[in-house]
């Protein structure tokens, strides 16, 4: 049994359209090059036709990707050599610069990452590279996001991820945090010790104008020992006797040396 060829064109059609259907998702965005020329806009979300083999159709995603930059070795700018890598968030912000443009954003992402964070990192000193490194993440995203702005792709964040250091460096970097710690150690020791002399000055001058004041510390002070039960005997002497007995002592000097000048 023949078919009708009219059946047959009209079987050929719907096929051919069913097969022009593109159905796009809400992330993604379809440039469209007809005839070899590329539309104004991009197509989609949602159902579009491409009437191939006249249009030919190029998917874009426009979701956030990470892209991981491999381990770099570098040599920073005080000739200390470290291994550093990072990772990238980028999205197309104009999917048809992005295939108009470069032939490959991601790969031509990807290479332009690993050359900046050489030439950025390696213009920093090593001590900048470990603490500093919130401005250097921002100065990396500010230069690669001025490189991939034709290709309408935006870096949105840059992340040193880790610095390894030579095992020498390790050592040296320790010694230098333990010196800095003992430094710091001596200094709020000195710093103590000088808080301590103010105070005792100014008790002293204040227990100098009110004598009394001594002998109430004498009593505190008995009663601080009497409540370690221990066997220790304290006699408590003023201090001013002793200043009594340093000036009859120099009286007595004085009369004795005076007595063979008489006779």
């Amino acid at each position: 049994m023949l078919l009708d060829p009219t059946i047959i064109a009209l079987v050929i059609v719907v096929l051919y359209l069913l097969s022009a259907i593109k159905i796009l998702a809400e992330y993604e965005r379809g440039v469209i090059f007809r005839l070899g020329r590329v539309l104004p806009q991009p197509k989609g979300p949602g159902i579009i036709l491409v009437f191939a083999p006249i249009d030919r159709i190029v998917r874009v995603s426009l979701r956030l990707e990470a892209l991981e930059v491999p381990p770099q070795d570098l040599v920073t700018r005080d000739n200390v050599t470290v291994k550093v890598n990072a990772v990238i968030y980028f999205r197309v912000i104009d999917p048809t610069k992005a295939v108009i443009e470069v032939e490959n954003f991601r790969y031509a992402t990807s290479q332009l990452a690993q050359t900046t964070l050489r030439s950025v990192l390696g213009e920093v000193e090593l001590d900048d590279l470990l603490s500093q490194r919130q401005k250097l993440n921002v100065r990396l995203q500010g230069v690669l996001d001025q490189h991939t702005e034709p290709w309408g792709v935006k870096v949105t964040m840059v992340e040193v991820k880790q610095v390894d250091l030579p095992e020498q460096m390790i050592r040296a970097i320790a010694r230098q945090a333990e010196a800095e710690r003992e430094r710091r150690a001596k200094i709020i020791h000195a710093e103590g010790e000088f808080l301590a002399a103010e105070r005792l000055a100014m008790a002293a001058e204040l227990i100098q104008k009110q004598p009394a004041a001594i002998q109430l510390r004498y009593l505190q002070t008995l009663v601080e020992i009497g409540q370690e039960k221990n066997t220790t005997v304290v006699f408590p002497i003023p201090i001013d006797i002793f200043s009594s007995i340093s000036a009859m002592l120099d009286k007595a000097a004085v009369k004795a040396a005076e007595r063979p000048a008489q006779s």
